[in-house]
């Protein structure tokens, strides 16, 4: 590309700091092996600006020693000793398309494409199969890359086949489209407001001029909203890649379901068979980047045309995602024409399968399915209750701004997941989202933070050092603490319930019912399971089943505790030596399944480490338990 050039000018001044050494277009090749950042930087936008710019325009005494501009139609290019070091050129004159090669090959920090042209291609590739004639002699394989970081500002600047080779040796990359996700971003923005705009002019409340004026002012905020989309959508790619091999059985479930619907082409599309995926599997190895960009494309389009099917979008529950979407001075003042926007389903739509896919990834919402046998809309209305009633939108915004000081799997949390779970088997169907947000949110926010007094010695013990290893990410200590605490206050929901269902206050019912998870060994049950492997779905759904018994069983033993406590003489011993009195009163309703069940604990406990089937053991005695 070149500086006239919308793509490669815009991209080569965005930071103070590129130092450009290499760049080509049809017409001319320019080098600069040692530019100074400051002086290039001018240039470059000196030339941004200068209409029709060429690199000939470029100020050649502002190109350091070795460099200098070159016309594509010479028969040969001169090679300086600057740039035998930084291309590994041997000989004193190459021609323009062998410097252009070795400029491909060269060892950078980011390889930008910014014009038009496939310039790499697989090794088992033929340049007849990539389709660009025009660039057959300048191609390159992907092996040849060593570039650490491969942008994608042009469309097709590789294939997919290439990107993945590159992947595979360790190259840094998405995809073309995801790359330039933004510009469509943008017009989406930009035609949704002139549609929002031309339904306020038509009713006579702002005139033409004052719409332009409204529009320019907007400008930085839009691209403001645009930037932060496409942040979260590259953050979730970045997220899934890092899970690597944890995630590759459970994506490939998903990429299989997709393929029986004839909603994916593996083949086509370049995505990994059974066989790679099984190799992949030993090797320890997930999907690259460029796959899971693929990946997460399909895993959207198919999410967008079910939530359009269904009810969601007419939600108003949505209405406030839905005037976010919108920049600030259109929030207030054309909140009713927002409402009825002629695409506003379209995009309360976008909105929640962006959410979805971004924050809790690609295969979500058909392993909830799994679960839970529910549609997709249902599920993105438990995940949309789960994540107002546990404020996770500013959690998740706290995490965010540590981005590039601590890595991403600490970005990462299953409280949201377990509360839609949660909301979908214990809620009544169809899901009342601003209805189980008012009754819910209350009661999670009175319990806060002070759940963790509730907790046994051993249990703070463990989450003190759980918050001390965030803190050695640099994780500020607030936020240490309570990302490490998420898990307990996925109990909030049913402490909240169990509140309303006996007439007290949480905190009371907090009480009995962390009593019980220690007493009886749910906590440490829960604790073990967590260290079963879970790589394969398989494996996932098994050990969530678990999970999920323990916390119904333990949900019905506190209830059962708070029954016989009414039954005889009422709920007075509550708040004395931690509700030890009234537990005791209920085990001797049941003694020889208490006995039972602690004997068995022990067993386990003296094992260290339980599998699956002493689990599975475990949650069937404490079932008898609990039933009595």
């Amino acid at each position: 590309g070149d500086m006239s050039g919308d793509v490669f000018g815009n991209g080569m001044l965005l930071s103070k700091q590129t130092r450009l050494i290499a760049a080509f277009n049809h017409l001319h090749i320019f080098v600069d092996p040692d530019p100074d950042p400051a002086k290039s930087f001018a240039e470059r936008k000196r030339l941004f600006a200068l209409p029709r710019s060429t690199w000939d325009d470029y100020d050649k005494r502002k190109i350091s020693k070795g460099g200098g501009v070159f016309e594509r139609k010479a028969k040969s290019v001169p090679v300086s000793p600057e740039m035998r070091e930084l291309f590994g050129l041997t000989n004193e004159k190459v021609t323009p398309n062998e410097l252009i090669h070795a400029i491909l090959t060269s060892s950078a920090e980011l390889l930008w494409f910014g014009g038009i042209g496939t310039y790499v291609k697989a090794s088992d590739e033929g340049n007849l199969e990539v389709g660009d004639r025009a660039n057959d002699a300048l191609r390159i394989n992907a092996e040849a890359l060593r570039c650490q970081v491969v942008g994608e500002g042009a469309n097709l600047g590789m294939t997919q086949r290439a990107r993945i080779e590159y992947a595979l040796k360790g190259g840094r990359l998405n995809t073309d489209a995801i790359d330039n996700s933004a510009g469509v971003d943008c017009s989406d923005h930009e035609v949704n407001i002139k549609i929002l705009l031309g339904a306020a002019e038509q009713e006579g409340k702002l005139t033409r001029p004052q719409r332009d004026k409204l529009l320019a002012k907007m400008t930085d905020e839009v691209a403001e909203l645009v930037l932060r989309d496409n942040y979260l959508q590259t953050q979730s790619i970045s997220v899934t890649q890092d899970l690597g091999c944890h995630l590759l059985d459970r994506l490939s479930r998903y990429m299989r379901t997709l393929e029986r619907s004839g909603q994916l082409d593996r083949t086509l599309e370049h995505l990994p068979d059974d066989e790679t995926i099984e190799e992949r599997m030993k090797a320890n190895r997930g999907l690259t980047r460029p796959e899971i960009a693929v990946l997460l494309s399909y895993a959207k389009i198919a999410l967008y045309d079910e939530l359009l099917e269904s009810d969601l979008p007419d939600d108003a529950a949505l209405d406030s995602d839905v005037i976010g979407y919108f920049p600030t001075p259109l929030r207030k003042t054309y909140a009713d024409q927002i409402r009825g926007h002629r695409l506003r389903r379209e995009i309360a739509a976008t909105l929640a399968t962006n959410e979805i896919v971004n924050r809790m990834g690609i295969s979500f919402v058909h392993e909830v399915r799994e679960k839970t046998g529910y549609s997709a809309a249902e599920i993105v209305r438990a995940f949309m209750i789960a994540r107002d009633v546990f404020g996770l939108s500013a959690l998740w915004a706290e995490i965010e701004a540590l981005d590039n000081s601590v890595p991403a799997e600490i970005q990462a949390s299953s409280l949201a997941e377990r509360v839609t779970v949660w909301m979908l088997r214990v809620e009544r169907q169809p899901l009342d989202i601003a209805g189980a947000i008012e009754r819910y949110r209350p009661g999670v926010a009175a319990l806060g933070s002070s759940l963790e007094r509730f907790l046994t010695e051993a249990d703070r013990s463990m989450l003190a050092h759980q918050a001390e290893r965030l803190r050695e990410y640099r994780v500020p200590k607030a936020l240490a603490e309570t990302v490490a605490g998420l898990h307990l206050r996925y109990a909030a929901c049913d402490l909240v319930r169990l509140a309303g269902l006996a007439g007290l206050a949480v905190e009371q019912t907090a009480q009995i019912y962390f009593t019980v998870g220690a007493r009886f060994g749910f906590d440490w049950l829960r604790r073990a399971s967590s260290h079963l492997a879970s790589d394969t779905a398989w494996d996932k759904l098994a050990i969530t089943a678990i999970v999920d018994d323990l916390d119904a069983y333990q949900f019905r033993a506190a209830e059962s505790v708070l029954d016989t406590a009414k039954a005889n003489g009422g709920l007075k011993q509550l708040g004395k030596a931690n509700g030890t009195a009234v537990i005791d009163r209920w085990v001797e309703s049941r003694r020889p399944l208490v006995l039972r069940s602690e004997q068995l604990l022990g067993e386990l406990r003296a094992t260290g480490t339980p599998d699956f089937a002493m689990l599975a053991v475990a949650n069937r005695q404490l079932k008898s338990m609990v039933e009595g």
